[in-house]
C-alpha cells in the first residue's frame, strides 16, 4: 500500500477523509443506509439459529436484540479504535455466515453451552494467534487482495441469491413475487444512482431498499403486525443458554475458521484503507481490525451469538457512495445499539422482506467484485507467475462455490477448509505467489515480477 503525501492548506484539508466529521443529519442518514444494508446478516443469523434449535418467539426476540447490540458495540470499536482495538476505518460488524453454520453444527452435535464456549475459546485464540499472523502480512500483495475480493463477491452473491429464491425443492422455490421484488429493488438502486446527485445519489442503496420495501408492503408481502406488541425495552441476558462449556476438541472447527476470518479481515482492511485514502502503511491496521473482531466475538459469545466479524457488504457501500468518514459508521453503531435496546425497532427491522434486503446485498456485493477487478487491473498479467497465481486461485476458489459438495467425500475436518471457496482461493493465491516470487527468482523472470504494473514502470 502506497503512502499518500500529506496535504497542505487548511486544517480541514489536512484531515484525512476517513477522519472528517460530516454534518449530523448526513451522518445519521448515511449511518441508516449502512444499517439497512447489513440488516440481513443479524436477522438471518437469528432466524437460522432459532429454527434449527426450536426457539420460541420470546427467545428469538431476545437473541435478535442481543445480536443487534453486539454488532453495534463492535462497530463502535472498529470506528473509534480505542487502545489499539479497532482499525478506525468505516467498518460495521455482523455475525459471520460460515461461522454461524459451524456454531450450529457444534450446538447440534453437543449442546448450546458447548457452542457458546467454542465462540469464547475462538475469541481468545484470535489474540493468541495474532502475533504470528501479522508476520505473514507481506505475502498479501495486490494480486492476493484482488483475488480475495473477487471471490468474496461471487460467494456472497451466491449465498444471498439463494436467500431470494429460497430452498431448492421447496414449494416456494424461485417464487415469482420474491424474484420480482429483488429485481425491482436492484433496478431502483441503479436508477437512483443515475437520476440523483449529491446526497441523494450517495444514499441510492438505501433509497432503492426503501422503494423495494414499499413495493413489498403494497403487494401485501410486508406486514407490520406485532411491531408494537411485546416489551418496549430489551435487555439481553448474559449467557442466555446457561454457563458455557469449554471443549477444545468440539471448538476446533471454529478455531480453524478463525484463521480464515483473519485472512478475510486482512483483505478487507487493505482494500478499505485504499478506498478511503488512508495515509501510512495499511498493514499496520490489520491487527487492530482483528483485535476488534476478537473482542466482538468474545462479547457475542457471552450474549449467545456466534463469531462477530467485519462486514464485507459495508465495504461495498463505502465504495458505492464515496462517503469515507468513519463517523458514519459511528452513527451506524449507535443505531444498532438502539435497535438492540429498543425492541419495537428491532422487530421492525426483522420485518424487512428477505427478497428486498438480499436484492440490495447482491448489488453491493457485486460492487465488491468490481473493487477486486480494479485492484487486479493494476497487476501485470503478462508476467508468467501472476497469470498462474490468479488462475490457480480462481480454480481452487470457484470449485467449492460453484459446485457445492465437491469435497463431500473428504473427512469432515478437511471440508471446513476445502469447502470454503474464499479460504481456498486466498490460500492458493498466497502459496502460488510465494512459489513464483519469493522462493527464488526464475532466470527468465523480468525484474519486478509480481509487482503491480505501475510499480514496475516506476523502477
Amino acid at each position: 500500500m502506497s503512502i499518500s503525501p500529506e496535504p497542505t492548506g487548511s486544517r480541514e484539508s489536512r484531515t484525512e477523509p476517513v477522519d472528517r466529521r460530516l454534518p449530523l443529519p448526513q451522518m445519521l442518514l448515511f449511518g441508516v443506509q449502512h444499517v439497512l444494508v447489513m440488516a440481513a446478516a443479524p436477522i438471518t443469523a437469528v432466524f437460522l439459529v432459532g429454527q434449527a434449535m426450536g426457539f420460541g418467539d420470546e427467545v428469538m426476540v431476545a437473541l435478535m436484540s442481543a445480536t443487534f447490540l453486539v454488532c453495534g458495540l463492535g462497530t463502535l470499536l472498529q470506528s473509534f479504535g480505542p487502545f489499539g482495538i479497532g482499525a478506525r476505518l468505516p467498518f460495521v460488524q455482523v455475525p459471520g455466515g460460515a461461522p454461524l453454520v459451524i456454531f450450529l453444527t457444534i450446538a447440534q452435535a453437543t449442546d448450546l453451552q458447548t457452542a457458546t464456549g467454542a465462540v469464547i475459546l475462538t475469541g481468545v485464540f484470535y489474540f493468541l494467534a495474532l502475533p504470528f499472523f501479522t508476520k505473514v502480512l507481506r505475502f498479501f500483495p495486490p494480486i492476493v487482495i484482488g483475488t480475495m475480493l473477487l471471490l468474496v463477491a461471487i460467494n456472497l452473491v451466491r449465498i444471498f441469491g439463494g436467500l431470494i429464491t429460497g430452498r431448492e425443492g421447496s414449494p416456494e422455490f424461485a417464487n415469482l413475487t420474491s424474484i420480482a421484488l429483488a429485481l425491482a429493488t436492484m433496478t431502483a438502486i441503479v436508477l437512483c444512482a443515475r437520476l440523483f446527485s449529491g446526497v441523494l445519489q450517495r444514499i441510492a442503496v438505501m433509497l432503492g431498499l426503501l422503494i423495494g420495501a414499499t413495493l413489498a408492503a403494497v403487494c401485501g408481502v410486508m406486514e407490520f403486525d406485532g411491531v408494537l406488541s411485546g416489551p418496549v425495552v430489551a435487555l439481553p441476558s448474559l449467557f442466555p443458554f446457561g454457563w458455557p462449556k469449554f471443549d477444545l476438541f468440539a471448538s476446533l472447527p471454529l478455531i480453524i475458521f478463525s484463521v480464515v476470518s483473519m485472512t478475510e479481515a486482512t483483505g478487507q482492511t487493505l482494500a478499505t484503507a485504499e478506498i478511503v485514502e488512508k495515509r501510512g502503511d495499511a498493514r499496520a491496521l490489520v491487527p487492530r481490525n482483528i483485535r476488534a473482531d476478537a473482542l466482538g466475538s468474545l462479547l457475542g459469545g457471552c450474549f449467545g451469538t456466534s463469531l462477530i466479524i467485519t462486514s464485507g457488504e459495508n465495504i461495498g457501500i463505502v465504495r458505492a457512495t464515496g462517503v469515507r468518514s468513519r463517523y458514519v459508521t459511528v452513527a451506524a453503531g449507535l443505531i444498532l445499539v438502539l435497535l438492540g435496546l429498543f425492541a419495537p425497532l428491532g422487530r421492525l427491522a426483522s420485518l424487512l422482506p428477505t427478497a428486498v434486503v438480499a436484492g440490495t446485498a447482491v448489488i453491493v456485493f457485486a460492487i465488491i467484485g468490481v473493487m477486486g477487478i480494479n485492484i487486479l487491473r493494476r497487476v501485470d498479467f503478462d508476467e508468467h507467475g501472476n497469470m498462474f497465481t490468479l488462475a490457480s486461485a480462481l480454480a481452487m476458489g470457484l470449485l467449492p462455490i460453484l459446485v457445492p459438495g465437491f469435497y463431500s467425500a473428504f473427512p469432515q475436518h478437511l471440508q471446513i477448509l476445502l469447502g470454503n471457496g474464499l479460504a481456498m482461493g486466498t490460500l492458493t493465491a498466497v502459496l502460488v505467489n510465494l512459489l513464483f516470487h519469493h522462493l527464488g527468482r526464475r532466470r527468465d523472470a523480468p525484474a519486478g515480477a509480481g509487482l503491480p504494473r505501475q510499480e514496475i514502470k516506476g523502477k
